[in-house]
Order: C-alpha cells, then structure tokens, then sequence
C-alpha cells in the first residue's frame, strides 16, 4: 500500500497519528520476531506518548508543611492524625527538557543477559518540533551507533519540515555527509563498523515521498555478520490493515 499522510486532512481527521505509529511499531516487532533474527534475539515495541505530570504542586508550597499540632476532638479528647506530608521548598533551579513522543523497536539478544543490539525509530512530530527535541532526537541515535548499535530511522512526519539525519550531522566531528536534498520525510539505516583504525558508519538514505511504496532497508545488529532485511512497506501494509486504513 503506497504511504498516506497521517498528519493531515482528509486522513488526520478520522484516525490519530498515535495509533497508527503504535501499530506500525507492533507489525515490525512481530515481522522480525517471525523467523528474521539469529536465535536468542527477540524485538519489541517501546511506545511513550511523552506526557507527563504537570506542575500543580508548585503553587501549593509553603514552608515545609508541618502540622501545627493536635486538633481536640468534639468529646474533649485528642484525635490521632495522620503523618503529616511534607512539602519541599520551591526548586532555586530549573533545566529545559524534551519529552517526546517514543515509537521505538528494540531489537536484544539474549545470551548474556537482553542486551541491546538494534533499533528501529519511528520519528514523531514532537522529535521535529523546536530545536531542543531535534537535538535529543539526533544525540538518542548518535549513542545507539556509538555503542555500535545498527540503527534504521523512519521519518513520515508531513507537518514539520525538519531532516534529523542532518541534525546528527552537526553533532558529529569529522566527515559526515548531509542527506541529500534534504527531504522532509524519509528513511534511513546506519552500519558502525571499523576499517582499520578508523570508526566509520555506513549510512543507506532513502527519500519516502506521499502516494508511493516504502523500501526495504539493512538493519545490522551488533556483533552479526551480515544484515536483517526490514521490509517497512509489509508491515505499514499490516498497521493500515490493524488501523482499518483502506
């Protein structure tokens, strides 16, 4: 089934985006469960929506919250009350963060211990969304191929124009060439391995444009000889199939 823009009309207004990232990173766990991986390797989704709890607390503190004693009770006794809560003073610092959206696969091999040997990455719209998130985004993918972790990035966010693969680029130091005409959307694999003396990622960008097929991409998972094949358009053909996306 050729790729449809989840992120706008007509299809953004009868089903969530979120879902359906949902379902495609089930369809990939299950379709390298389903005889790809070497024995002992399994893979599973890791899905974060990036909420989190909002700050109300901060308007309630004042002093440590200590009890100020004993009420009497109406017969003239002592009630016993409970623990007393304590409150915190307010924080003197503050630090800017990123919680983002997370549609990940894990890929772990189990032989000593689940050990993290691939990962496949489905971008969201939060990860493209201010400079900072880009940034996470793109230093979370850099750490994967520095533990030399093979790593595949899916990019078929239509509403923000942004290219992590360009992001990571300016992170690294050294030879790294950007994605080639830049696009918006897009899939990519990335091989760390060593020639020599010298640490080296082989990277396989891929275009994705609206309307057309997805491809196939490597995904080299650490200590493995030769690559598993991910066929990205079989299980977005399952997800649409899950999602009820004719």
């Amino acid at each position: 089934m050729p790729l449809l823009d989840h992120f706008h009309p007509p299809l953004s207004e009868t089903r969530k985006w979120e879902g359906f990232h949902s379902h495609w990173a089930s369809s990939l766990a299950a379709q390298l469960n389903a005889g790809l991986l070497p024995p002992r390797h399994f893979a599973e989704p890791q899905v974060s929506h990036g909420r989190i709890e909002v700050d109300v607390a901060a308007d309630r503190l004042s002093g440590n919250g200590s009890a100020s004693g004993p009420a009497p009770t109406s017969s003239g006794g002592v009630a016993t009350l409970a623990a007393p809560v304590w409150s915190p003073p307010a924080p003197s610092l503050e630090m800017d963060a990123v919680f983002a959206a997370e549609f990940t696969v894990l890929v772990m091999n189990t032989e000593a211990g689940p050990t993290l040997v691939g990962a496949i990455e489905l971008v969201s719209p939060s990860n493209k969304a201010r400079p900072a998130a880009r940034r996470a985004f793109a230093v979370k993918c850099l750490n994967y191929i520095n533990a030399g972790i093979g790593l595949i990035v899916v990019d078929v966010v239509t509403g923000r124009r942004a290219n992590l693969h360009d992001e990571m680029v300016g992170l690294i130091v050294g030879n790294a060439p950007r994605f080639p005409g830049t696009p918006s959307t897009y899939a990519v694999a990335y091989r760390p391995f060593r020639r020599g003396d010298e640490d080296k990622v082989g990277v396989w960008p891929t275009p994705l444009t609206v309307g057309e097929v997805l491809p196939a991409l490597p995904l080299w998972l650490c200590e493995i000889e030769g690559p598993i094949r991910v066929d990205l358009e079989a299980a977005y053909t399952e997800a649409r199939q899950r999602s009820a996306i004719g």
